[in-house]
């Protein structure tokens, strides 16, 4: 293909580029031994830690691709792993990464194959010579099941010219603190034997080019299938072609079942797929991101690991794919809180798990990686599953509901299951109204959170509206008792007439962007007066634009610096539920000009400089595209 043929990188509907062409490592400067001498040679340092990155997966794990086509973030065996590839938050020579670079960089481009997880890069040179690196991780239904390999396929092809590059493939263990034991050879793969695990990089390329990170002329593609220590079945090139070809078809055919809204398409699709690349299908735990400890702010410690599965970002998760007639994700989540309720036996629920089911996340810090951008600290493991938190009850209940109405489900929730659930409604009035570290898991505070309230009423009265769908009217009577009782208290006890707004807890006044929920799940009607002026409120003390932070007050680290993606997004449907869709519309707008040139999005946006921060990508920040969209949209029939 000639220098003027190169494929372009698509646009998505809201008009921002998904090339990587705008992002701040996609014009990296030239290496300045090619600027002093004129002459192409050399490979430049990496490009800088920063979230324009890319995420691919099969359910199984993931893995982050920075806008030069460089794997800086992939744990293994599963998503709360052992990363072995850390550059994202250890920048350095000893970091774990895999790069496959052009000799002379110049520039890269970047975009995702339309409706799939496959990613597409283009490298190019000072001499407009490029190569294509496609990434992705197999997923396709084979032999009666989902084929999710622990495998990571990048396939390089030149585009233009005769390009030089290198292949530099470095994993670390156990968090960075040993590089592999030892290093062997086959004829056409290369085994790096860790102390708790081997993996195998099976290619068609040079073995010995890999191993002395020798550059060599990119004259044909060549194939990389890098994961656990397995052999092929078939040769290399035909099985990376393969597995490519079954894994669009696969993203196609999922994408081309949701019921997508008719504006914003795009920007849905990905955040759709992103939110199913969260769930790890072989327990049906969702995790609220797929990476641990990048900043919630510059320099502020708010670092936390975020790769378990919080109950309450899963119901959201969960709620969102339902809007999008995507009900496979629900399926599979109910089996892994199946198991959390049952195991429970009516007693206290933590507000996570491990995505395995463990109950245990002890926190501890990694002293040899130094952070994000060297703003640690690194944790592992989250202390918040310590916590008491009262929602998590209104959450299971929000979370299984679907499940007792939904004909459309191979295994309909029933009879059988409904005690399960009343015992986790009876936990719920046992502990409304009583202190909590609320859902923002505040480690030094207890209140009588109006967040946690609000959901052991959502939990009353979803049982009441299952009871009647299963004829059940004694049920139905003593749990819509229980939901009016709790309505009239919190509506009364939240309520600061100072402010002219609902407050954070009972009693309160200070402003917390978590009371928008109240409509959400349907406490009060949009229009209420009272609901207005707390919007109006909101918009005085938490709002900095378009952006919305948590809260007011400050926590264990201060007041929060950065908006919080998903009370933006909250805000947005509240605008839109009492009438003012414009303004909606408008916020919209700026979030998704927010995200990356990808159409991902971490949990926080800087309101001053538009950077993201905190983990990523966030499945409530996915979550809230979607809502927004479905929200916003005109309907198919006003256009068709």
């Amino acid at each position: 293909m000639s220098e003027l043929q190169l494929p372009q990188a698509p646009e998505d509907r809201a008009g921002i580029s998904i090339s990587g062409a705008a992002g701040p490592a996609d014009h990296a400067p030239v290496d300045p031994r090619v600027a002093a001498s004129g002459a192409p040679r050399g490979f430049g340092p990496p490009a800088e830690p920063s979230l324009n990155v890319g995420v691919i997966g099969n359910c199984a794990y993931s893995a982050l691709i920075d806008a030069r086509g460089r794997a800086v973030w992939c744990c293994l065996p599963r998503f709360d792993g052992d990363p072995v590839f850390n550059a994202l938050l250890h920048p350095g020579e000893e970091a774990g990464a895999w790069a496959i670079e052009i000799e002379d960089f110049a520039s890269s481009k970047q975009w995702y194959e339309p409706n799939t997880a496959v990613l597409r890069t283009q490298l190019f040179d000072s001499a407009g010579q490029g190569i294509e690196i496609t990434d992705f991780a197999p997923r396709f239904y084979s032999r009666s099941r989902y084929f999710r390999p622990l495998m990571m396929v990048r396939r390089v092809r030149p585009i233009a010219g005769a390009p030089r590059v290198r292949v530099a493939l470095d994993p670390r263990f156990q968090w960075g603190a040993s590089g592999p034991l030892e290093v062997t050879r086959g004829s056409n793969h290369i085994r790096y034997v860790g102390p708790d695990v081997t993996l195998r990089l099976n290619t068609d390329a040079s073995i010995s080019h890999i191993l002395s990170r020798q550059p060599f002329v990119l004259s044909r593609e060549y194939n990389f299938m890098f994961g656990v220590d397995e052999t092929l079945l078939d040769g290399i090139a035909d099985t990376a072609r393969s597995f490519e070809q079954e894994t669009i078809a696969y993203w196609r055919t999922w994408s081309k079942r949701l019921a997508i809204p008719f504006e914003y398409q795009d920007a849905v699709i990905r955040a759709a797929i992103t939110l199913k690349l969260s769930l790890y299908e072989d327990t049906g735990a969702i995790v609220a991101a797929m990476t641990t400890s990048i900043p919630e702010a510059p320099g502020s410690q708010r670092n936390w690991d975020y790769r378990y599965c919080w109950l309450r970002d899963a119901f959201f998760v969960v709620r969102a794919l339902n809007s999008l007639s995507e009900v496979g994700t629900m399926e599979d989540y109910l089996r892994w809180l199946g198991n959390v309720v049952i195991g429970s036996h009516g007693e206290h629920i933590q507000p996570l798990y491990g995505i395995g089911l463990e109950r245990e996340l002890p926190e501890s810090m990694v002293e040899n990686l130094a952070g994000y951008r060297g703003m640690g600290p690194v944790r592992v493991g989250n202390q918040a599953q310590e916590h008491f938190q009262h929602d998590v009850y209104g959450n299971i209940v929000l979370g299984a509901a679907q499940a007792f109405h939904d004909h459309r489900l191979l295994s309909r929730a029933g009879a059988a299951e409904f005690p399960h659930l009343e015992a986790v409604g009876e936990q719920a009035i046992r502990v409304y109204g009583t202190p909590d570290a609320g859902m923002w898991e505040l480690r030094t505070r207890a209140r009588v959170h109006t967040s946690s309230a609000l959901m052991s009423w959502a939990a009353c009265d979803r049982l009441a509206k299952i009871a009647r769908a299963l004829a059940l009217p004694e049920r139905a009577a003593y749990w819509h008792g229980h939901a009016a009782r709790m309505k009239e208290e919190i509506l009364a006890k939240s309520w600061c007439e100072e402010r002219q707004a609902f407050a954070e807890s009972f009693g309160g006044h200070e402003l917390d962007a978590s009371i928008l929920l109240m409509v959400e799940v349907g406490l009060i009607d949009a229009r209420d007066p009272r609901f207005i002026s707390t919007v109006d409120a909101m918009e005085k003390t938490l709002c900095d634009g378009p952006y919305m932070r948590r809260y007011e007050a400050a926590d264990d680290f201060g007041k929060p610096e950065t908006a919080f993606n998903i009370c933006t997004f909250w805000r947005i449907d509240a605008l839109a539920k009492i009438g003012r869709k414009a303004e909606a519309r408008q916020i919209f707008e700026t979030m998704l000009a927010a995200r990356n040139p990808l159409g991902l999005l971490s949990e926080d946006t800087h309101p001053v400089t538009g950077e993201m921060w905190g983990n990523f990508p966030q499945t409530y920040s996915m979550v809230g595209i979607i809502n927004a969209a479905v929200r916003l949209s005109a309907p198919w029939d006003s256009c068709i």
